[in-house]
């Protein structure tokens, strides 16, 4: 019998300009998905850019999954968000971003990490 994964809420607060930091916080988001984990990745700051079509190519590191590969995953199997101030800040609307991204705003990432059993991580 399999222990039951709970649910884990990722937040990443930069982009492109710190790839370490953004590429461990999408790799930890799929390896969950693909552990059967409900995951919900948060993208905030910088990081709202990868939420638009191409931009996560932007991303390159050396000896990492590419990160469109890992946006795919979760896309997939979980919930990507891009924060509602984050968004308007960088007049980024849902017209622009990709198939499956939603925009919200901090009562429902709360609501999310508050959950019965759920782990938050921000990066």
């Amino acid at each position: 019998m399999s222990t039951p994964t709970r649910p884990l809420v990722i937040k990443t607060t930069s982009g492109t300009e710190r790839p370490e930091a953004t590429n461990q916080a999408f790799t930890v988001a799929a390896a969950a998905v693909a552990a059967g984990a409900t995951v919900s990745l948060w993208l905030t700051g910088e990081s709202a850019w990868l939420a638009l079509p191409g931009r996560a190519d932007d991303l390159v590191l050396e000896h990492a999954t590419p990160l469109a590969e890992l946006l795919d995953l979760v896309l997939a199997e979980g919930t990507v968000t891009v924060c509602t101030q984050c968004a308007a800040r960088r007049s980024i609307g849902l017209a622009d971003v990709l198939p499956g991204v939603r925009i919200a705003g901090a009562a429902v990432f709360v609501e999310e990490s508050l959950a019965p059993d759920a782990q938050a991580l921000v990066y």
